[in-house]
């Protein structure tokens, strides 16, 4: 870009800042009515509530504010990237939504979407997608050099169905076509396509691999999201709660930036709150097998007993490894000890457990549970680039 092109993308700033939401309300509003197909690549609950929108605005503006340097978000477009490599982006919807995002700054903007900031604008975002083109080709040439990769969508059974919790249950999927699957880092997820009858068109939703790999199966472990306040039931995971032994199901091939590396020298503490527990399964399932035997302390918070995903598993594992420490926050409990705590994650009560010197921290869970607890851990003196997370949904977080 030119340096009057720059100038240009930084003077609509101001404007993103307070009218953002109304260019991307308005923007998806275009692209669905023109192009109706990509509601089937689109997570249309996060369009629903709102959540998508502010995705995109924070998106468009932390390119704004960083066009003198796009490089310092590197770290968060290949977090989309994966998300996109999950769903089977292509550079042909690249296409499609720069024709829609510049038709609506027209549209929106109006009087001050001048020709040099239509131009400026034209070049910022064709210079983002050949970026984002080239991150998600080098992710999907990487899943078709694994034993077992492959690129797009493929057949699985589901082969079994376990109960984890009240809310949650566990799905062990196995290819159709009985051939090899390739391994993840643990931390990982996968996503689901699945018809919903009701929209009448396929909903994509990522689910975190919940188990160390198996070569056989992936394991996935999905909440039944009930609606409240106003908000609807989930359609993806009430749908695949209704699931049975022997349905098929769409997968894509493991994807996401949020892992552990298992054979590192460093303590580990995990911070999980409700179905965050998945992931986190994962990297404790995947580190016990390594037998490397340095510190792990992992600190989980839900609703009460009977909505705590792998208790039992955990248990287990705690009793059998001195290198695992374990600790519960339970907003009901009527019982209070050295292990179990009533109310929600307090981490300044657990400092003298957690604060450990060359740990590594890994948060998952909704988008406020990380916030006040990638937070605490700075309070406590954890220095940022020790703090990993997950956010189930649209990336709305910009907290490193």
């Amino acid at each position: 870009m030119t340096s009057k092109q720059k100038r240009s993308i930084k003077d609509t700033i101001p404007t993103l800042k307070t009218n953002g939401i109304d260019l991307t309300k308005h923007f998806y509003k275009r692209m669905f009515f023109h192009n109706p197909e990509l509601k089937n690549v689109f997570n249309m609950g996060n369009q629903a509530n709102g959540k998508q929108q502010n995705a995109l605005a924070g998106a468009v503006l932390a390119y704004a504010e960083h066009i003198e340097n796009p490089g310092i978000l590197i770290g968060t477009l290949e977090t989309i990237g994966n998300k996109h490599v999950s769903l089977n982006i292509t550079p042909e919807q690249y296409d499609i939504v720069g024709t829609h995002l510049l038709a609506s700054i027209k549209e929106v903007l109006a009087d001050k979407a001048t020709d040099d900031i239509i131009e400026a604008w034209t070049q910022a975002y064709n210079e983002l997608a050949a970026i984002m083109i080239s991150i998600e080709e080098k992710l999907y040439q990487n899943n078709l050099t694994k034993k077992g990769g492959w690129k797009g969508w493929r057949a699985f059974t589901i082969s079994s169905i376990v109960d984890e919790s009240k809310e949650i249950k566990s799905f062990y999927l196995e290819p159709k076509d009985k051939k090899d699957i390739p391994p993840y880092f643990p931390g990982q997820y996968i996503t689901v396509k699945i018809f919903i009858p009701s929209l009448g068109y396929e909903q994509p939703r990522q689910y975190s691999l919940s188990s160390v790999f198996i070569p056989n199966y992936y394991r996935i472990s999905v909440k039944k999201e009930i609606g409240m306040d106003r908000i609807p039931d989930g359609m993806v995971s009430n749908h695949i709660h209704e699931k049975v032994i022997g349905d098929e199901i769409w997968v894509s091939s493991p994807s996401g930036t949020f892992y552990a590396d298992i054979v590192s020298d460093d303590p580990l503490v995990l911070i999980s709150g409700g179905v965050g527990v998945t992931p986190m399964m994962s990297i404790l399932e995947a580190y016990s097998n390594s037998g490397m035997g340095n510190n792990v302390v992992w600190v989980h918070g839900c609703k009460n007993e009977e909505f705590h995903t792998f208790k039992s598993e955990v248990e287990l594992l705690q009793q059998n490894n001195d290198w695992l420490s374990s600790f519960v926050f339970y907003e009901e409990t009527e019982i209070e000890n050295e292990v179990v705590r009533k109310g929600r994650i307090d981490l300044s009560a657990l400092e003298a457990k957690i604060i450990i010197n060359g740990a590594k921290y890994y948060i998952c869970g909704p988008e406020p549970f990380i916030k006040a607890h990638y937070n605490s851990l700075i309070t406590l003196g954890v220095s940022r680039d020790s703090i990993f997370y997950e956010e189930f949904g649209p990336q709305l977080l910009q907290i490193n």
